[in-house]
């Protein structure tokens, strides 16, 4: 008897900020399930454990390094089928706080970033013949909370960003949906005040942060063809938080 192939197989995903946290359990995860995994981030990463991956180095905010990882990626691998817009940073200054150096720093990471992703993927993805968005919001990207103001304005914009792709792009057969995580025991959550992750921690329902194979195991259906009538979606997994 063959082996079983995997959901992702004969796929090839293109995962940004894959070094480290959410993107790079997800690459783990994508791997497991037999996709071709091009990783794109400023920094080279570990080796993986469940495989090897291609990296490119990739600074979101860089129209050439997109066209660049674009162009490598039709040329080694000849397909596009996954993007997962994941990279981001995070600020906390409220709106009168803020400088407009770190405003616009965090608005061409966390926004325009995810917009060139998709402008500069969706060309090669539609030659592939159709194939899945997702792109990293938050909780705070459906609610606000106090500081973190070009954050949450950066995720709201993903939030609606996606569903103007999904309705634009349907008839390509490329599916767009958002990711819209909780606290998440990542590198960015240790970075975080103690004080602010205990608040947020306290406010969720299950009363913990997820394990980045949590939200993994989330993208990861989205990504997959199982997931093949769900486009313009918000994908919330947050222990529970938006539901109160």
């Amino acid at each position: 008897m063959a082996d079983q192939q995997g959901r992702l197989n004969k796929k090839v995903a293109l995962i940004t900020g894959g070094a480290n946290g959410i993107g790079r359990a997800t690459a783990e995860r994508f791997l497991e399930e037999d996709a071709t995994v091009v990783v794109g981030d400023i920094e080279d990463p570990d080796p993986y454990d469940a495989g090897s991956v291609d990296f490119v180095e990739l600074d979101v905010t860089s129209q050439d390094d997109w066209e660049e990882a674009i162009a490598h990626i039709e040329s080694e691998h000849g397909q596009l089928d996954i993007l997962f817009n994941n990279a981001g940073i995070i600020t906390y200054d409220s709106i009168t706080d803020v400088d407009l150096e770190t405003w616009e720093s965090e608005i061409a990471v966390d926004q325009t970033g995810v917009m060139l992703g998709m402008k500069h993927s969706i060309p090669l993805m539609r030659e592939s013949g159709g194939g899945s968005i997702i792109n990293s919001s938050s909780i705070w990207g459906n609610v606000g909370a106090e500081g973190s103001a070009a954050y949450q304005a950066t995720k709201g914009a993903v939030r609606n960003m996606s569903k103007n792709a999904a309705i634009d792009y349907v008839d390509d057969g490329i599916r767009v949906n958002s990711l819209h995580p909780g606290p998440i025991d990542t590198p960015l959550m240790e970075r975080q005040d103690d004080d602010l992750n205990e608040e947020v921690i306290g406010a969720t329902p299950m009363g913990r942060m997820a394990d980045p194979r949590e939200i993994a195991n989330a993208v990861l259906f989205a990504a997959s063809d199982e997931a093949s009538y769900m486009t313009g979606a918000e994908l919330v997994i947050d222990g529970g938080y938006l539901a109160q």
